[in-house]
Formats: structure tokens, C-alpha cells, sequence
């Protein structure tokens, strides 16, 4: 009798399905999935005045961190003693190399120091001058080149002291670096 009864065969399948499967019950709807949590509002006017604050601070920028044009760069890390900080204020530490910063933007002079200060340290070389000019070409009041550099030298681990060079090696327009050795 196959094939004979086309609509009754369908009929008597559906049947013999529901008769071997036995009652049934209807599954209970899936429950809806949660939905995405809503974005946390953004505070965009503080993340812009921290952007403004990061780039400050990356250039040098602020009344909290400015150098004059004339004012000594001076700093040491703990573990160096006042006396090898008075020692390279006098100049009595040889610079083995030295980089010039005259013209540099302050992007640009920051990337140069930072290669030269690794070349410096790979070479072995215990101490280094920098030189970065007065400022007077700077637009505002502070000069920029001196204030990056003594930002950059103040963060670097490899940086033991530095201070402004004396005034036959460049003066408050040049700084002398002593390195950590490798």
C-alpha cells in the first residue's frame, strides 16, 4: 500500500509518530535574554581636561614643574650622595658624549634624548652633557627644551644626577648627566 494513498499516508504517519512518542506537554516559552547593560555615561569634559593635563605634563607645561630661563637644573636620586651632586655641579665629571638640542620642537628633542640617553648608557658611558639651550627662542616666557629635558631626566631609572653645567661648559643652557652603568 505504499505510495497508494498520498494525503492518508501523511495522516497515518502522523498517527503512528503520536502513538509511539506518546502524550506530550508544550515546553514552557525560553525566557528572554537580558539585555547588554547600557554604557556607564562618559564624563568627556574631565577625560579632555585629563588629556589636556597628560599632554602638558608630557611637554613640560605647568606652573607646578617650570624652569626659568636662568634657573639651575638640580637633581639626585637617594642612593647618590650630596657630594657627587656638588662634584658635577663643578664640572669635575668628563662628559664622554654630548647632544644638542638648539632648534629641536619638543616632540622631536624629547624622542632625540631618549635614543641618545640609551646609546649613551649601551656605550658604557658614566656621564653625559645635554645641551638644550636658555630659551629664548621659546614663545612664552619658559623655555621648553630645558623644561622637557629635566622632565625626562627626573623619570628615567638610568639617570642617577644631573645638574646645570658650569658656566665654561654651557651654563643653565646645558646639563651634565651621570649615568647608571649598565
Amino acid at each position: 500500500m505504499a505510495g497508494t494513498g498520498g494525503k492518508h499516508d501523511e495522516d497515518d504517519d502522523a498517527a503512528l509518530f503520536r502513538a509511539a512518542v506518546g502524550p506530550v506537554r508544550e515546553l514552557p516559552a525560553a525566557p528572554t535574554p537580558p539585555e547588554r547593560p547600557r554604557p556607564r555615561p562618559r564624563a568627556r569634559m574631565a577625560e579632555r581636561d585629563e588629556a589636556q593635563a597628560r599632554e602638558d605634563f608630557r611637554l613640560g607645561r605647568g606652573e607646578a614643574f617650570s624652569i626659568g630661563r636662568g634657573d639651575v637644573m638640580a637633581h639626585r636620586r637617594e642612593q647618590v650622595p650630596p657630594r657627587t651632586l656638588k662634584r658635577l655641579s663643578q664640572g669635575l665629571y668628563a662628559a664622554q658624549d654630548e647632544l644638542d638640542l638648539h632648534y629641536a620642537d619638543a616632540a622631536a628633542a624629547e624622542a632625540l634624548l631618549r635614543r641618545f640617553l640609551v646609546e649613551a648608557r649601551d656605550a658604557g658611558h658614566g656621564c653625559v652633557r645635554v645641551i638644550h639651550g636658555k630659551g629664548i627662542n621659546s614663545d612664552d616666557s619658559l623655555p621648553v627644551l630645558k623644561n622637557v629635558v629635566d622632565r625626562i631626566l627626573r623619570q628615567r631609572s638610568d639617570v642617577l644626577a644631573f645638574h646645570s653645567a658650569p658656566p665654561a661648559q654651557g651654563g643653565t643652557g646645558a646639563v651634565l648627566v651621570l649615568l647608571a652603568r649598565r
